[in-house]
């Protein structure tokens, strides 16, 4: 990599004449040929470490958010009194509390990243996640407190720190990739969520099989060890968040952070070329130069998010993530209820008996095993082979227009899918293709873009309001899906719920139209502002 020119301006210069002339730069032009150096840098060592770093968290985020789904029926055998099962106000919330507390996560990391830089906050969400998945799998029963409530409230402290790793590991990979490999970079962070739902699954058939023989061996509803499982299933989350924590609290700052909001493009320039040589030391000596550039002020953030043509990005990248989560979480923290609802796998025999209760957790494991592998990996993967070169907003059309169609084909044809044995497997088919073409399509879209649509100043912000705005469709997903499931009999609205969801689909083609293409596009290009000037020198005062 060729040698930094900038760096000389910080401490002095002892080169030769063509370096000379390359200080006398203005600290605008320095800015622009440092961004332009990030752009195209060669893919490097570092790029992975940030990649691996930021996919540990999201690896946790999704272990921690679906273990529920398997989790969720073990609670039921054991504190379930009514059928051995949770009712549904108890369902609802030890499922929908996490998506509440990434609702405020998304918005409070958000601003803070932006507000106190990227470097500072990273990790912080990492700690609050790994402290509130152990206090999950140590929760107790008390006269006065219902272990339920105990554990609703760790989901929603876990869920805060889950939705601070959203703005927080996407714009971290956004503001360091290549313009190239941005796309591609940032998919495979969120890909490690299809690796951790499909963990949980197997996570769970291994806690379910090492408990066989005391299950079997227990007296209806096998409470004690059931107990166990789901402990070991919960607490297990914590482990690749211990892991990742040493590498998230040494990250350096991103250089555009440091430009464009700490304003000193010196120490900017002088961390590119020590990332980018693989080189960690930074100077903390150097030399700072301050300039002036557009602050993050509440007037600033009026004027610019006034004009349509950048308001209109926020309205499409939230609407966008709001109509997918509401399919999305509906789908995802309910399939073993849907699994169920058609009788997929389901044991025979005794419902009372302990070989029941082992029957029935193992299906349930190994039905979203099956979901993950059949349809959500893929999709993420496929998604990273065309993302930098057929583009964003094209996938994500492409997602939704074949979401509502699935959908309508699921919820209009479900009694004829639920009638035989073939035409359930049909049916688990058409549920596997909706989970391939979500992150085949919106589910890693409506991740990627908000990374990169927005200024530096407000890109954390707007990505945060963006996730917020999806959360807040999970959560109605999540309370709707709870209501009116049993609307006419057990599971007899599952038709219908499809048939809401593929409506929701089709308002997310429109929202999709007013998002940009930002394949092969700089982040500054993006942000619609003008980079020509963006900053500029602070006086340096006379002396008298």
């Amino acid at each position: 990599m060729a040698t930094n020119p900038y760096q000389s301006s910080s401490h002095g210069s002892q080169h030769d004449e063509p370096e000379k002339a390359q200080v006398t730069l203005t600290l605008d032009e320095r800015r622009r040929a440092a961004l332009e150096e990030i752009d195209n840098a060669p893919f490097s060592w570092f790029h992975v470490k940030v990649g691996l770093v930021a996919s540990v968290g999201f690896f946790t985020d999704a272990y921690d958010i679906f273990a529920i789904n398997i989790a969720a029926t073990m609670l039921g055998y054991v504190y379930g009194h009514t059928g051995n099962q949770l009712n549904t106000n108890q369902s609802l919330g030890v499922k929908v509390a996490t998506p509440v507390g990434n609702l405020v996560g998304q918005l409070l990391f958000g601003w803070l990243a932006d507000l106190v830089g990227r470097k500072r906050m990273y990790g912080v969400e990492l700690m609050v996640m790994i402290i509130a998945t152990f206090g999950q799998a140590l929760a107790g029963q008390a006269p006065a407190v219902n272990v339920l409530g105990v554990i609703i409230v760790w989901r929603f402290i876990m869920g805060v720190g889950i939705g601070g790793d959203y703005p927080m590991s996407a714009i971290i990979s956004s503001e360091f990739a290549a313009t190239r490999s941005r796309g591609r970079l940032m998919t495979a962070v969120f890909a490690a969520q299809g690796w951790g739902q499909f963990t949980a699954a197997l996570i769970g058939i291994i806690v379910v099989q090492a408990y066989k023989s005391e299950i079997l061996n227990s007296p209806f509803p096998c409470v004690v060890p059931v107990d166990y499982a789901w402990r070991l299933l919960i607490g297990l989350g914590c482990i690749p968040g211990v892991v990742a924590l040493y590498f998230r609290l040494t990250i350096p700052e991103t250089p555009r952070f440091t430009m464009d909001v700490e304003r000193n493009v010196a120490q900017a320039t002088e961390d590119i070329t020590n990332v980018f040589n693989e080189n960690n030391a930074t100077d903390v000596n150097a030399l700072a130069q301050i300039v002036t550039a557009p602050a993050a002020t509440r007037a600033d953030f009026a004027a610019y998010f006034s004009k349509w043509k950048n308001l209109k990005v926020l309205i499409g990248t939230s609407y966008s993530w709001f109509a997918l989560d509401i399919a999305f979480y509906g789908l995802g923290l309910n399939s073993s209820i849907i699994l169920t609802a058609i009788n997929f796998g389901s044991p025979t025999g005794n419902k009372t008996s302990p070989l029941y209760v082992y029957q029935n957790l193992y299906n349930i494991c190994v039905g979203n095993l099956i979901l993950s592998v059949a349809g959500l990996i893929p999709g993420y993967w496929v998604s990273f082979l065309f993302i930098d070169s057929w583009g964003r907003k094209p996938i994500q059309l492409m997602g939704f227009i074949v979401l509502t169609i699935l959908f309508i084909i699921m919820g209009f044809a479900y009694n004829a899918l639920d009638a035989t044995t073939s035409s359930r497997n049909a049916f688990v088919f058409l549920y596997c293709l909706t989970n391939f073409f979500q992150n085949f399509g919106p589910n890693t879209t409506t991740f990627v873009i908000p990374g990169e649509a927005f200024p530096t100043r407000y890109r954390s912000t707007g990505y945060g309001i963006s996730a917020a705005t999806g959360k807040l469709g999970a959560v109605i997903s999540q309370v709707g899906f709870a209501q009116l499931i049993n609307i006419g009999g057990t599971n007899k609205f599952v038709p219908h719920i499809m048939e809401i969801l593929a409506l929701f689909m089709l308002t997310g083609v429109f929202s999709t139209l007013l998002i940009p293409e930002t394949k092969q596009r700089s982040l500054e290009d993006i942000s619609n502002e003008d980079q020509e000037g963006y900053i500029t020198e602070v006086p340096k005062p006379t002396r008298s």
